[in-house]
């Protein structure tokens, strides 16, 4: 007679494959904890969020925020620069960096945002701004056509110019005043916003905008986290982003 197991000598052994699989899961990789260890004695406080193996053997993937280096197993060669994989032309480095840019900019939220649209769009982007800027003053002056266009823009602040610039204050009053999507379409259109201080996010903006890659304004990032430089008209931008959205589908 062939021997069943019963079900409670089922439901064990399949603890037992859970727990080794949980335990196999949680062993540090001694390769990348040798890694780790190498770069906290060069890199001081510099901490990485995360290390893995690279496509290529013996070269190591750290991400530091949304910047990509490379690393030797040894610790002692660091690379900066695009990977490619040269059978498929995919660029590996620059999917993973956008990965992290997303993932940063959304935990950013949108109550520490200045949002234009109404929810329903097909599209949403991550613009980084400057208040004074020429090219920012003209994305804006047709904010209602992107919405038309179904793209809602989310705003952070970026003063090219630094905090202490007149950009970055005109950014805190735009955030402080009472009726923020206003006051900040007011800016843009040359009108000194009323000199206002509260607690802001606009400092934390401008960081992430230097962490995630941001150089000169307008900046944005795409829902894939794809970062673009400067401005781009409604129209081209909805093609844009529908073909992005059409590479995503299988």
């Amino acid at each position: 007679m062939r021997y069943i197991p019963s079900i409670a000598r089922l439901l064990f052994i399949g603890l037992l494959l859970l727990a080794a699989a949980v335990s196999l899961a949680d062993t540090p990789d001694p390769a990348i904890e040798k890694v780790r260890a190498e770069l906290s004695k060069r890199l001081g406080d510099i901490s990485p969020d995360s290390i893995e193996a690279s496509p290529v053997p013996g070269l190591y993937e750290v991400m530091i925020g949304a910047r990509l280096y490379y690393v030797s197993a040894d610790g002692r060669y660091f690379i900066q620069g695009q990977m490619t994989d040269i059978e498929t032309g995919r660029n590996i480095t620059e999917t993973k960096v956008a990965q992290a840019r997303k993932k940063l900019i959304d935990a950013v939220g949108e109550d520490n945002m200045i949002v234009f649209g109404k929810g329903d769009e097909k599209h949403t982007i991550n613009v980084f701004t400057d208040i004074d800027c020429g090219y920012c003053r003209k994305l804006h002056s047709q904010i209602d056509e992107y919405n038309k266009q179904g793209i809602r823009v989310r705003y952070l602040f970026y003063p090219r110019a630094g905090l202490n610039s007149d950009s970055g204050r005109k950014a805190v009053s735009v955030w402080c005043a009472d009726d923020r999507k206003k006051a900040l379409s007011e800016a843009k259109q040359g009108k000194t916003p009323e000199p206002k201080s509260c607690a802001n996010p606009v400092a934390d903006h401008y960081a992430l905008g230097q962490i995630v890659g941001v150089t000169g304004t307008p900046a944005l990032v795409l829902e894939n986290g794809e970062l673009l430089p400067g401005y781009i008209p409604p129209a081209r931008l909805r093609q844009l982003l529908d073909s992005k959205m059409a590479e995503k589908k299988p």
